[in-house]
């Protein structure tokens, strides 16, 4: 009976040595994955910030072109128009800054809402690296618990049997009194 045990015990422990193994061996090939996560995750931020300075460089190219030819063609009526009737405010050089304030003002924007979004995966990255540890540290007090459960109920066992033997050879010894 003994060796019957010894021997499903051997056989847990080496599929549980088994499974720790394979364990290790894919957490390990997980941990070398990372500096491919990392690069892709810059590469990401990197080009994400270029695309935005490349579609407003390309905009801003491309207004300053159709601003100075319209200008040329515009600005003598307009500055006539404007010493006749209108004020300040309506100049074409206005107008130009004006708008090329608010092109400014959106490529500031979209470049902070980069930011921004990245500063929200960063944080999202530390809240699951916490979430991991709670998992970790809680994964080791259930096995613990489970550990103990196991050992407790290994130890009633064990004594109500004992007990049992004990009653049973004290009602043997009764009945042949």
């Amino acid at each position: 009976m003994s060796s019957n045990k010894d021997k499903n015990r051997e056989i847990i422990n080496i599929t549980l040595d088994e499974t720790k193994s394979t364990v290790k061996k894919t957490t390990d090939e997980a941990i070398k994955e990372i500096p491919r996560y990392t690069k892709a995750v810059n590469d990401y931020q990197e080009e994400s910030i270029q695309a935005a300075k490349e579609i407003a460089d390309n905009f801003l190219e491309s207004q300053k072109e159709i601003i100075h030819s319209l200008q040329s063609l515009w600005i003598p009526y307009v500055e006539n128009v404007q010493n006749s009737y209108w004020s300040y405010w309506s100049s074409p050089k206005r107008a130009t800054e004006n708008y090329a304030r608010a092109v400014s003002n959106i490529t500031d924007s979209t470049i902070a809402s980069s930011r921004v979004a990245n500063n929200v995966l960063f944080a999202s990255m530390e809240a699951w690296k916490t979430s991991l540890q709670h998992a970790r540290d809680n994964a080791k007090e259930f096995s613990r618990l489970n550990a103990n459960f196991a050992r407790t109920f290994e130890n009633v066992a064990k004594d109500s049997l004992r007990d049992f033997s004990n009653r049973d050879i004290q009602s043997q010894a009764h009945t042949r009194q």
